[in-house]
């Protein structure tokens, strides 16, 4: 792991730096680490890879920020230091990172190509249920949050135990800081201000951010592509690498031209 120090912390990123190419950094969802991109990794023979750690997460040192604007902003300051030191041009995010993303272009005006949206929405309320196990019962949560069509479509015993022991590892108080986060977010009025090149892909088996999530963000953001990944749910990138790979490939070469 690479480190980059800003804002009074550390974030810690992988960098697969193999070929020429535009770069990708690729931001986790909510309890996650940069491991959640791991199936991307055979994208490295493209263009390089940075797969980022947020703050409190993974190897990233923490941050004291409360739930909502100032934990997504950062979360975006994160990225925004490694995007600095790799000059990655393609930012690609899951669920909150999708958020953060959103965040970069519509508040930061962040220099980048393109970007890529996956479990993602211009508004990301959480099931009160959900909140309330975050609070009380963190085992009840991850539970839920694994049954089928939630982050995993696939039943692998050991895909879904990883995904577990991540959020298990991430811990309570960092990941109910997330799902928090998720819940404030709301940029259904601004996505006309993203004005860079947006791939939006969806899971078309996804409980958490659904379909038509994903429709209303193509619709509305100005230059857009939107595809489904079949027999997939929230985690596609998890649930079918090579597809949603191929779909990414083709956006990465599409920027590079």
């Amino acid at each position: 792991m690479e480190t980059v120090s800003h804002h009074g912390r550390v974030t810690a990123y992988r960098r697969v730096n193999r070929e020429a190419g535009p770069g990708c950094c690729f931001v986790h969802g909510s309890g996650g680490t940069g491991r959640v991109w791991n199936g991307q990794l055979k994208l490295a023979g493209r263009t390089p890879l940075s797969m980022v750690d947020l703050s409190g997460h993974g190897e990233s040192e923490d941050v004291d920020a409360d739930p909502g604007y100032q934990t997504l902003s950062a979360y975006a300051d994160d990225v925004l230091a490694v995007r600095d030191r790799t000059d990655d041009r393609i930012l690609v995010g899951t669920s909150l990172g999708a958020a953060v993303v959103l965040h970069l272009c519509i508040d930061r005006n962040v220099d980048v190509d393109g970007i890529v949206l996956t479990g993602a929405g211009a508004r990301l309320g959480v099931l009160d249920d959900l909140l309330t196990w975050l609070e009380r019962d963190f085992d009840r949560a991850i539970e839920f949050l694994h049954e089928p069509g939630r982050f995993l479509r696939t039943e692998d015993p050991d895909v879904v135990s990883r995904s577990k022991s991540t959020l298990v590892e991430t811990g309570r108080t960092v990941t109910q800081r997330d799902f928090l986060t998720c819940h404030e977010f709301d940029v259904r009025e601004q996505l006309d201000a993203v004005d860079v090149p947006a791939l939006v892909v969806y899971g078309s088996d996804d409980r958490l951010t659904p379909p038509w999530y994903h429709q209303h963000l193509a619709e509305m953001i100005p230059e857009s592509t939107l595809v489904e990944i079949e027999d997939a749910a929230h985690l596609a990138m998890i649930d079918r690498p090579d597809a949603f790979n191929s779909v990414l490939a083709e956006f990465i070469d599409s920027i590079g031209d």
